[in-house]
């Protein structure tokens, strides 16, 4: 790779050495009656890596989520993920009928309102511990999904284009504040989007799914925030990518073996 580019395409000799993965899914199949909609996925996620999934509707993004969430059977497969594991949805589903920080420390036990009091400060709600939730705004409403999810401290961060319904400015705000709060938390994120630019904004590598299988995958090496130089062609390359040409399947080297 040229390091100047800031980004490779990722086959069998490019990948780079990881610890023992904290997801890892082998040949993994998903089928709803005669559809196919995973076919014989393998994926190894890294402790702390972020990820960033794009795919056209009905490529298998949400049927993956879903799977590594835990909110599907995968009984008879090869899959691990850890316990501990949170999701952000588009959709903030907090409770009406329950102020903010209750929400935030829903299923909790112990003394919660310390813990969520301190989750909702680090995403910037702390002036809004005792708010009802159909009084936040939309980014205030994903700011305390995120809190409900980082209180647990995960291992596993899943975000299903949680930004998807907010304006620009917000949007790139919430940028900002997922990559501080990654940074403090160090989870594993995978995070679903049909953005193109969100993912280049935010990931150190990027997958392709198209037909339930990853068809490109691209490793991004330039520091966020420095990547505009770069940014139009791997949005070009990945947008040809998503454009459903049979790109085939790419070579998978499972991080173990490429550390070796």
């Amino acid at each position: 790779m040229d390091a100047r580019l800031g980004f490779s395409t990722v086959d069998a000799a490019v990948h780079q050495p990881h610890p023992e993965p904290v997801v890892r899914l082998r040949g993994f199949t998903r089928r709803f009656g005669a559809n196919t909609i995973i076919d014989g996925l393998d994926l190894d996620i890294a402790p702390g890596e972020f990820i960033a999934l794009l795919g056209r509707s009905g490529s298998g993004k949400t049927t993956l989520l879903r799977t590594l969430a835990g909110l599907d059977e995968v009984r008879g497969q090869d899959v691990e993920v850890p316990d501990s594991r949170a999701v952000v949805f588009q959709d903030a589903r907090l409770m009406p009928w329950k102020p903010v920080w209750k929400n935030v420390g829903l299923g909790l036990k112990g003394d919660i309102r310390p813990r969520a009091e301190a989750a909702l400060k680090e995403v910037g709600l702390g002036h809004r511990i005792d708010a009802w939730p159909l009084t936040l705004s939309g980014g205030e409403a994903q700011r305390a999904a995120l809190a409900r999810a980082l209180v647990r401290e995960p291992k596993l961060l899943l975000l299903d284009e949680p930004f998807a319904a907010l304006d620009a400015l917000t949007r790139y705000r919430m940028h900002d504040l997922v990559l501080s709060l990654w940074r403090a938390h160090r989870p594993a994120v995978l995070i679903v989007t049909h953005d193109v630019e969100e993912a280049i904004a935010l990931a150190d590598r990027v997958l392709v799914l198209d037909k339930g299988r990853i068809v490109a995958e691209e490793r991004i090496t330039a520091p966020r925030g420095e990547r505009a130089s770069f940014s139009a062609r791997l949005r070009e390359k990945l947008l040809s990518n998503l454009g459903g040409d049979d790109h085939g399947v790419i070579p998978f080297t499972p991080v173990l073996e490429a550390a070796q």
